[in-house]
């Protein structure tokens, strides 16, 4: 059985969010998907405080291209942390498995090369249908839920080094 974490309220008594810099990575690819995801992942955003200014949007072609313009992103500007938005949607030959597998590993390495949070909002369905009922429609929006993430895992990574929290506070 699947669980997932309940929608939970983020606490800004610990930082203020609208200091936040956030980098979106998006993908064209699927862009009838992938706009709607930007959407939520804005909105998400600018419900938890981070400033519009503060938001760095970068569009590249394709899922396949994201971990490399998040690495971009991430020496160009500095952000606090990075959302990772795209579609891959399973066709009739094996190429998506072997997309999914590299942007996966691609978004997760750079993370971990830079130390900052990269959140995962590359969707990986088997069909159209799935992917819209994950960008908006009956599963929510997972570019909203990326965005969450990011935030939330920003606010956890300071809590482990209190002289960096109060000087990005």
């Amino acid at each position: 059985m699947v669980q997932r974490q309940k929608d939970r309220k983020i606490t800004v008594s610990s930082l203020k969010f609208m200091r936040l810099k956030i980098g979106v990575v998006m993908a064209l690819f699927n862009s009838d998907i992938t706009d709607k995801l930007l959407q939520g992942t804005l909105k998400e955003l600018a419900a938890l405080g981070v400033l519009e200014e503060n938001i760095i949007i970068l569009q590249v072609p394709g899922s396949f291209e994201i971990p490399l313009a998040v690495k971009a992103l991430i020496l160009d500007h500095q952000p606090d942390a990075v959302v990772c938005l795209g579609a891959l949607i399973k066709g009739e030959t094996d190429h998506y498995q072997y997309l999914a597998s590299e942007v996966s590993r691609g978004i997760g390495q750079v993370g971990l090369e830079f130390q900052i949070p990269v959140a995962f909002g590359v969707l990986t369905t088997h069909n159209l249908e799935q992917a819209l009922e994950r960008a908006g429609g009956v599963y929510g929006n997972k570019g909203a839920e990326a965005a969450r993430a990011a935030v939330q895992m920003v606010k956890a990574l300071r809590k482990l080094s209190p002289e960096e929290a109060d000087e990005k506070s």
